[in-house]
């Protein structure tokens, strides 16, 4: 492959290969050492030219003589190629969550992001599947079978832990605590995307477009289809490879 697409999530490391054949991709984990793990997954590869976005970008992009774009911009550029009359894109990481509104020829005309708070990523419904002994993938599927809803209070993620403990301990529904975590990260991003005033087709993106619950809720919050691509984790990437490619 002649053009790569790196994309340094603090999750995962999302690969896209492009020439004129179809792209191939893989995603890892990220753990302790982004770095490291980057070096490894490209050993003994060479490219033409390779684009870095993500968390990490800035950490790699020297060590692989790279060019460096924003997440806004790969995202945006990836899930245009995959729907042409994409309009916005609501990507949601481990770390922060962001919500890009397109024009009509696909620039980036207004953002918003939330990355100061894990309320609304994946960090928070990862830890909150811990503190419900599950796994974050059974996660979305095991709120979809809840009867009832739990209403959390707490956005935070500390009180929203200690919150979920306490519901726990008095007999409160497995299931329905999960759902009422996945409503309030729904609501959440939902407010997120209001700001930017989304409009049609909206892709979801990112690790999170991977929950089945939280798709489901989110395009109620915001009262439109969401279009989920095959490979959600791959979208910046794909994006960042496209850019390499020119």
């Amino acid at each position: 492959m002649t053009y790569a697409g790196l994309d340094i999530g603090s999750r995962t490391i999302a690969l896209v290969e492009l020439d004129e054949r179809p792209e191939g991709w893989v995603v890892v984990d990220t753990g302790p050492n982004p770095l490291q793990r980057c070096q490894r997954l490209l050993r003994g590869k060479t490219y033409r030219r390779m684009v870095v976005t993500g968390y990490g970008r800035h950490l790699a992009a020297p060590a692989f003589a790279a060019d460096v774009i924003s997440e806004i911009t790969a995202y945006a550029v990836g899930a245009r190629h995959l729907y042409p009359d994409c309009r916005t894109v609501i990507d949601v990481g481990g770390q922060d969550c962001k919500v890009t509104l397109l024009s009509d020829s696909g620039e980036v005309q207004k953002f918003e992001m939330n990355d100061r708070c894990a309320a609304g990523t994946g960090r928070f419904l990862e830890v909150m599947a811990r503190v419900l002994e599950l796994d974050i993938n059974e996660l979305g599927e095991h709120a979809l079978g809840a009867k009832e809803v739990v209403r959390i209070n707490s956005l935070c993620t500390v009180f929203a832990e200690s919150e979920v403990v306490s519901l726990i301990a008095r007999g409160a529904d497995n299931q329905a605590i999960a759902l009422g975590l996945h409503e309030a990260i729904a609501g959440r991003i939902g407010a997120l995307a209001r700001r930017v005033g989304p409009r049609e087709r909206v892709v979801f993106a990112g690790g999170g477009a991977l929950n089945p619950c939280l798709r489901q809720l989110l395009g109620g919050k915001l009262s439109m289809e969401l279009t989920v691509p095959d490979r959600p984790q791959t979208v910046g990437a794909l994006g960042a490879a496209l850019i390499a490619r020119g």
